[in-house]
């Protein structure tokens, strides 16, 4: 007798859930290593973080300060919901998939900033001095929000890039994708207002997240994913 179809499908199940499975696993582990440490470092700043500052705020000319800030507004607000609906209008091939993909990119990206928030308050880490800012932060330290949010935007735009083109996103549209998640968590350390140790611990929350959104997007939505590997 021919196994049932569900029986058929988990080894493959399995075969593709397994590196998002790793990488959230070993992401979360990351994640609770590094705050582990901030929490028992005897001092504010790790010992990787006073460098980066110190740099930071010892090249700051005119031009590179409008970047940086012009950057940094990026990674908040309303910027990374407009790309990712923009991002998930553009993945669908139907108008229900385009809604559908659009609503669940916003949806991941609400639900990781509402988890970032949590952990934020939870650690209430205080910010580098103040006299070292280059422009006005609020709430805590860990993890950096905006590196957090950049990083997750700029997952979901290569998931909707590889939704659309059968797993493989263009190379020149990927790697401005991630130069500009990257350039968002960087401009906080240049702008004085986090510690590179903010920035990782935002980097590797965002990449646990979408790890595990990836987990749980296969399990429901495997029909859809199915047209190609996100």
């Amino acid at each position: 007798m021919a196994a049932p179809v569900s029986d058929r499908l988990r080894p493959e199940r399995r075969r593709r859930s397994g590196p998002a499975a790793r990488v959230a696993l070993a992401a979360a582990a990351g994640f609770a290593l590094l705050a582990l440490w901030t929490v028992l470092a005897p001092t504010g700043p790790l010992p990787f973080d006073t460098g980066p500052l110190a740099w930071s705020v010892g090249h700051r000319p005119a031009a590179a300060l409008t970047v940086a800030r012009a950057v940094t507004d990026t990674g908040t607000g309303v910027p990374p919901y407009a790309l990712v609906v923009l991002a998930g209008l553009y993945a669908g091939r139907t108008a229900r998939e385009r809604l559908t993909t659009a609503a669940g990119l916003a949806l991941c990206l609400g639900a990781g900033q509402l988890v970032r928030r949590g952990l934020m308050y939870s650690f209430a880490r205080p910010r580098p001095p103040a006299a070292d800012w280059a422009l006005h932060a609020d709430n805590w330290s860990f993890p950096s929000g905006h590196a957090t949010t950049g990083a997750l935007t700029a997952g979901l735009l290569l998931t909707a890039l590889a939704l659309r083109h059968a797993g493989r996103p263009p190379r020149t549209a990927a790697a401005l994708v991630l130069g500009w998640g990257a350039a968002v968590g960087l401009s906080r350390v240049y702008l004085g207002v986090h510690w590179l140790s903010d920035v990782f611990a935002g980097w590797l929350l965002a990449t646990a997240w979408l790890a595990l959104a990836v987990l749980t997007a296969r399990r429901y939505l495997g029909r859809y994913l199915r047209r190609g590997p996100a």
